[in-house]
């Protein structure tokens, strides 16, 4: 049977369920916007794509506030949560005016926002973009890299809820 007569008798809640079922890290990316203020948002859709150069990926959907920020941002910085992190994860995906009051952070190599007591933090230049369905996929160019602790254990999603593994 050919990829044109297979009939998809799945929705987008089934196809949804099933992603969910995998296992996978809870980051947040930054930026700074236009203006120069820190901007970021939770993302679980992260991963490696090559080691030379060193490129991650991550998508956000179109239709995302900060679609605009991190299209036209000369690059971004992805932390990598610590399970002891939940707060954080929530706080950058909720709708609240600024994620960054109250969060402590600071300046990286490259001037982009860095998030405190992370497992690693990843500074990257904007490498390309992707048209991804209803999202972009963004990769980056990994420039520097900020390692913490390996006590920590990270925090985790699965099956639409965030996780200590």
């Amino acid at each position: 049977m050919s990829p044109d007569q297979i009939d998809q008798s799945f929705d987008s809640r089934d196809f949804k369920t099933a992603m969910g079922r995998f296992l996978t890290g809870v980051t947040i990316v930054s930026c700074l916007d236009e203006h120069g203020k820190a901007c970021g948002l939770t993302v679980n859709s992260f991963a490696s794509v090559s080691l030379e150069p060193p490129l991650v990926l991550w998508s956000l959907i179109k239709g995302s506030s900060l679609h605009n920020a991190f299209s036209n941002a000369d690059g971004y910085s992805i932390a990598i949560l610590a399970e002891d992190q939940q707060d954080i994860c929530y706080r950058f995906a909720s709708d609240s005016v600024d994620r960054f009051q109250d969060v402590s952070w600071h300046k990286g190599t490259l001037g982009l926002p860095i998030i405190d007591d992370c497992l690693s933090v990843l500074e990257c230049k904007s490498y390309a973009q992707y048209d991804g369905g209803d999202h972009v996929i963004f990769v980056g160019e990994v420039m520097a890299i900020h390692n913490h602790t390996d006590q920590l254990k990270p925090l985790s999603y699965f099956s639409g809820k965030v996780n200590e593994i």
